[in-house]
């Protein structure tokens, strides 16, 4: 149902003849929609019990797993960059160093059982997330470069949606298999390494090198080339308004931490917890990525945030009924919606076709650097004041973040917040 209807007014791919229909959402797209789908299911069998195990299991302080959760998050975001040059600098790179990001972290995750101690579980995850810091940026380009600019925002929320069956099917393995286990976590790592693997062998055979619609690149680019992006001033503003949400952004597993201690649940229902923001992710991210394409990609990433802000508000109050962690848990997985691939297909827009790995890069790099900064401090806040405090200030500088973001992302010369890459000022925007 994503493809384009042989009626729309879908626009002529490059190099297509006339009077034939582009797809709206091309095959490259849905194959590697299938490879993060399968992938995702691997990953988050192991996030969904990864909180639990070190923080109950091992005894882990929140400020330790504030450290680890942390590894998770900014150690990807290291190599992203350079994830992201690799792939910019030959035809059909981009598969390629995603293969290899996909394959690095498969190899990872047999290593989880033989790690039970904390260290040995911190380079384990430093490890992992190597692979997802080098896959991110060229699978992020592989969808720009095959999707016609004015349909990125759905056929990035396509992807997403593929991407969070698997968040959505992962948890659900994770819990079945504590239930039935004896030894439940190492039943779920090993399970995890199997599909995993499955997720190269799917890119490997069905995602093409180069999309059809990829132009060819003229040269390569340099290192220097990759930082310059940062000339261009929507790319400019973009990262920075990345940057200072992302400096609020709790993480996930705190909120989830968060959520099973005000209600008491028990341990084996934690698993389950993201299934609600999974939920949500998976049925809004098709509609809130085309609403993107019309509406601005940035005004509605800004609205994402807002949205968060009233989940941190719901988790506040004094209120302790069940129906309190359903609507935490749809705010949040409308947030996820709201920017994940809506904040990749802004960022297609903001950089020349022969860069798009290396602007994603950017862009990611920020976002995951200050949302590895935000899980220290928060960690920290926690072991300090207790975790009640501590998301009470998160969202008290979520709030300032928010107004701070709004400037960033307004166009200084015309007062306009929405995506310049869909309209008459994209030439203009590039070329400054």
């Amino acid at each position: 149902m994503y493809l384009a209807d042989s009626r729309s007014k879908a626009a002529v791919a490059p190099g297509t003849s006339p009077g034939r229909r582009a797809a709206a959402v091309p095959g490259t797209v849905l194959a590697l929609g299938a490879v993060s789908l399968i992938t995702d299911v691997s990953s988050e069998m192991v996030s969904a019990v990864l909180p639990l195990y070190v923080v109950a299991g091992l005894g882990l302080s929140p400020l330790g797993f504030g450290l680890l959760d942390g590894i998770n998050n900014g150690v990807g975001a290291l190599v992203r960059l350079v994830g992201g040059h690799a792939a910019d600098r030959g035809d059909g790179r981009h598969k390629t160093v995603a293969g290899i990001g996909y394959a690095l972290s498969a190899a990872c995750k047999p290593l989880l059982l033989l790690a039970h101690t904390v260290p040995l579980i911190g380079a384990v995850l430093a490890v992992d997330r190597t692979g997802k810091g080098l896959r991110t940026a060229p699978r992020d380009a592989l969808i720009s470069l095959a999707t016609e600019p004015e349909h990125r925002g759905r056929a990035f929320g396509v992807h997403r949606a593929m991407d969070t069956t698997g968040a959505l099917l992962g948890p659900l393995a994770a819990f079945a298999l504590l239930r039935a286990a004896v030894d439940g976590y190492d039943a779920v790592f090993a399970v995890s390494a199997c599909v995993a693997a499955i997720g190269v062998l799917v890119l490997l055979l069905f995602v093409p090198a180069r999309p059809s619609a990829a132009p060819a690149p003229e040269r390569r680019p340099s290192a220097r080339d990759a930082i310059a992006l940062l000339r261009l001033p929507v790319l400019r503003r973009l990262t920075l308004a990345a940057v200072v949400l992302g400096l609020t952004t709790v993480s996930d597993a705190f909120l989830y931490l968060l959520l099973q201690r005000r209600l008491a649940l028990p341990a084996h229902l934690f698993p389950l917890l993201p299934l609600g923001t999974a939920a949500a992710f998976l049925l809004l991210a098709v509609p809130f990525g085309a609403l993107a394409d019309r509406l601005g990609r940035r005004r509605l990433f800004l609205a994402g945030h807002l949205v968060l802000l009233g989940g941190y508000a719901l988790v506040l109050a004094p209120l302790h009924r069940g129906w309190v962690a359903l609507a935490v848990l749809l705010l949040h997985g409308c947030f996820y919606a709201a920017t994940d691939g809506v904040l990749a297909a802004a960022t297609a827009g903001a950089v020349p076709p022969e860069h798009l790995g290396a602007g994603q890069a950017l862009v990611g790099t920020g976002q995951a650097l200050a949302r590895f900064a935000c899980s220290l401090a928060f960690g920290a806040a926690w072991s300090v004041w207790g975790g009640q405090s501590a998301l009470a200030g998160a969202a008290g500088c979520l709030a300032v973040a928010a107004c701070a973001a709004t400037a960033l992302v307004r166009d200084p010369r015309t007062g306009d917040r929405t995506d310049p890459a869909t309209g008459p000022r994209a030439a203009e925007e590039h070329s400054a």
